[in-house]
């Protein structure tokens, strides 16, 4: 029985890389004879422009139907002055939520061929190959009672509510031991026990949770400290596991040591297995058009929606390889090219990796 995958382009950039990672998903599924098929659907703007909604009950029926998703990048400022409640984001926030994904797998892993395109030193960065495990589901993003309110001196106050129970830090935490095992055996668990009560409980359930996994090394690090390590001396990690908030930011700061935001993919995860997956990047409506965006990051989503949600190991590995040699032909997009490469546009890029590997 074939897998069904549903494709959500989204805003801006969305429909350009999207459109360039399904080019590298139809080669593979003939080639590997997958028996893989899609349908595409609107979330985000463009869902708003289409049905007043970022996310119609529609197609979150038929995300719930799909083994995968495969999503570009939701929001813009032309929504900007939206009421709160149906903004483009509010789509990718219920999608998460009410499919349950939980498990955001966000790897930094920096190609030896764009070392230079870094902004730290190669001999910082050189090798470098973490995984962040943020939680998506709880904390501060999904916490109530949030809201603004006018107090009685009648001035304006914002308030969100920080919190995760404990059957929600175990279950992201079996996900980065599991994870561990598979790489290198280390997990660093980030929080701000020292200040935050919803913290200290997180740091105590993962000493805790530590007893089922004595074969992987498991340290604690406070968010300040973990974001300047990760600039100092990223190379330390293994995987990093820490709540919705932190993750959030910690991972685009990791993000920038590979050279760029355009190169890197993530993965969304249900407790079985089936996922959302997206470049890390946002929809980026500056350069949204003008085919100059870089498409990798959303293409490597193919990748590891084929080794986690699909179950096709050494097809992902396919076109993981054929990324590396289209950075060894010296092809770079905008956001990667250093000088003495090739500039290539988003559907030359595509092209590039189609033909590696065909």
């Amino acid at each position: 029985m074939g897998k069904h995958i549903l494709i959500l382009e989204g805003d801006g950039i969305g429909p350009e890389i999207v459109r360039e990672a399904v080019r590298v998903l139809d080669v593979v599924n003939r080639q590997f004879n997958l028996g893989i098929t899609t349908e595409h659907g609107l979330m985000g703007g463009c869902s708003i422009d289409a049905h007043g909604v970022p996310l119609t009950d529609e197609t979150l029926a038929r995300a719930r139907k799909a083994d995968a998703i495969l999503l570009g990048a939701v929001g813009g400022p032309k929504w900007d002055k939206l009421d709160r409640a149906i903004r483009p984001e509010k789509g990718l926030l219920k999608i998460r939520s009410q499919l349950g994904l939980y498990a955001n797998l966000r790897p930094a892993l920096l190609y030896p061929q764009l070392v230079e395109a870094s902004s730290l030193k190669p001999e910082v960065v050189s090798g470098l190959d973490i995984l962040i495990v943020r939680e998506l589901a709880g904390g501060i993003y999904f916490g109530e009672p949030r809201g603004i309110r006018v107090l009685e001196n009648g001035e304006r106050e914002g308030y969100n509510t920080y919190k995760y129970s404990e059957s929600e830090i175990i279950r992201i935490g079996r996900t980065a031991f599991e994870m561990a095992r598979k790489r290198n055996g280390k997990v660093c668990s980030v929080d701000k026990a020292n200040v935050l009560e919803a913290t200290m409980l997180w740091r105590e359930v993962m000493d805790e949770l530590h007893k089922d996994y004595p074969d992987v090394e498991l340290s604690h690090m406070y968010v300040d400290n973990a974001a300047m390590q990760l600039v100092r001396a990223p190379k330390q990690f293994d995987v990093l596991v820490t709540g919705n908030m932190f993750g959030d930011i910690l991972s685009d700061a990791a993000a920038m040591l590979t050279g760029s935001i355009g190169m890197l993919p993530s993965a969304s995860l249900d407790k079985d297995g089936r996922g959302m997956y997206e470049p890390c990047h946002g929809s980026a409506p500056d350069i949204a058009g003008q085919n100059i965006a870089n498409p990798l990051a959303t293409i490597l989503s193919v990748s590891m929606m084929l080794r986690y949600s699909l179950n096709e190991p050494a097809v992902a590995d396919a076109i993981e390889a054929a990324v590396g040699k289209v950075l060894d032909q010296g092809y770079r997009t905008a956001d990667i090219y250093t000088e003495g490469k090739t500039k290539v546009s988003t559907s030359q890029m595509g092209d590039a990796v189609v033909a590696a590997l065909n």
